[in-house]
């Protein structure tokens, strides 16, 4: 076993397939109102959803450290690029697509381009959307952010990863982009759990193949590798909650010791996670014979109206799809990494 993988602390892990206790939203708004108490630099901007993300609160006990932009998310933007020019620290909130695409160009050019320091939060990634429809559904949120030079994608994978995450990001530069539900995914890791941006971390080991997931999708990894347990198949298990930079030492050690890799990302194949990943395979692994590489997330479609767990199904987002790809994967290793 590797030096990187014995630093990944899977006795942290804690998943036994619950719902976790709180949710995302409220884990927002408490972490905003704890940043800023302890950084007055901290400020935070919203387009008019601050119920929705959970931090009416503070907004309205720290008039001082929070703005309503109201549903002008591009202004939004240069509002936050100007505040970092100041010395600030701002963090700013909207539904995925709406911090993504909507405001594409002022986050490339106001805050990247010009590098300025701000730390989007896009909520209710994917499928986690459900109800407000396809045009609420980021699948190609994490390509889009992951395009402009500097940036830095993060996926959390839970609610401890969310917490930490945020405060890891506070004296970042750059464009920091970080998704997640404003609800709740299973629960993964214990509250001392080591996060660090940039470096994945191993939930299970295993021989015959690795999943490699962020976000929605690692909770269904972890249940696809139970599901592959009783199967006789071998799977280890990788968190890779940060997609840029993506962690390509882990990938590399992982495709040389199970010689298979499946992603496993609630965004679309192409710009997001895979493709991270299947960059560091080509460019870690190029000189040697091929591994086996699955995807599994959402191909060539929009986004729709729908309670989660028929969108999982319909986009093929559940830990049998995962336990199928590996399967697939394991079938067509020849000759390891």
């Amino acid at each position: 076993m590797t030096e990187n993988i014995m630093e990944n602390m899977t006795d942290k892990v804690i998943y036994d397939g619950s719902l976790e206790k709180v949710t995302h939203k409220d884990i927002f708004g408490a972490t905003i109102a704890e940043l800023a108490a302890c950084d007055k630099d901290v400020v935070y901007l919203d387009a008019d959803l601050m119920n929705s993300s959970g931090t009416m609160k503070f907004w309205r006990s720290n008039p001082r450290q929070a703005v309503n932009c109201g549903v002008a998310e591009a202004n939004m933007m240069g509002i936050a690029a100007g505040l970092s020019l100041t010395g600030k620290k701002p963090y700013v909130h909207s539904f995925g697509p709406f911090a993504s695409r909507r405001c594409y160009d002022q986050v490339f050019l106001s805050i990247g381009y010009s590098r300025n320091g701000v730390r989007i939060f896009g909520s209710d990634e994917g499928v986690t959307a459900a109800y407000n429809g396809g045009t609420h559904m980021p699948f190609e949120d994490m390509a889009l952010m992951r395009a402009i030079p500097g940036s830095t994608v993060l996926d959390a994978s839970d609610g401890v990863v969310f917490r930490k995450l945020l405060f890891a990001v506070k004296d970042r530069p750059g464009v920091t982009y970080l998704r997640s539900t404003r609800k709740q995914f299973k629960a993964i890791y214990a509250a001392d759990a080591d996060i660090q941006i940039g470096r994945a971390n191993v939930l299970r080991e295993g021989a015959d193949v690795t999943i490699i997931a962020c976000g929605l999708m690692t909770g269904e990894a972890m249940a696809a590798h139970d599901i592959l347990k009783s199967r006789g198949i071998s799977a280890r298990v990788v968190d890779m909650f940060t997609v840029k930079p993506v962690d390509s030492r882990i990938v590399a050690e992982s495709a040389r010791a199970t010689g298979a890799i499946v992603t496993a990302e609630n965004h679309n194949v192409i710009g997001g996670l895979a493709d991270a990943v299947g960059a560091a395979l080509l460019a870690e692994c190029a000189s040697e014979r091929g591994v086996p590489f699955e995807r599994v997330g959402v191909f060539e479609e929009f986004g729709q109206v729908g309670p989660q767990d028929y969108l999982q199904e319909h986009y093929g987002l559940t830990a049998a799809n995962i336990a199928a790809a590996a399967e697939r994967a394991v079938a067509r290793k020849r000759v390891r990494c």
